[in-house]
């Protein structure tokens, strides 16, 4: 499965014009949620950078306690094997209810993203 669909990296895109004109101001909803089957690691990621479209901002959660917001390659995404070898994926029911700023509040109290 293909991490980003054309849909989702285009609302990715333009989340991240978006937070550029806003002067890195907005509190976006995530776009999209990855995660590791054979992990506990996942990403909500709300935009990616208008200069540099391989970058993009979210949730990391590495599933080691310590969730954060930051910045995170794609192109490392689809090459990380979890335990069993398999690859990161896209949760295709994944619907955000909250601000990335939300879910990062709740992850940080849980030590762990929790959807």
């Amino acid at each position: 499965m293909k991490l980003l669909t054309k849909k989702i990296a285009e609302q990715l895109r333009v989340n991240g014009e978006k937070q550029r004109e806003a002067g890195g101001n907005l509190d976006l909803m995530p776009v999209v949620k990855l995660f590791t089957p054979d992990g506990a690691a996942t990403w909500l990621l709300t935009h990616t950078y208008p200069n540099h479209p391989d970058i993009a901002f979210g949730l990391c959660d590495l599933g080691m306690g310590f969730p954060e917001l930051g910045d995170v390659r794609i192109s490392e995404l689809e090459s990380v094997r979890g335990v069993f070898g398999l690859p990161v994926e896209r949760d295709l029911h994944f619907t955000a209810d909250k601000t990335i700023s939300e879910y990062g509040s709740i992850a940080i109290k849980a030590q762990r993203i929790t959807v």
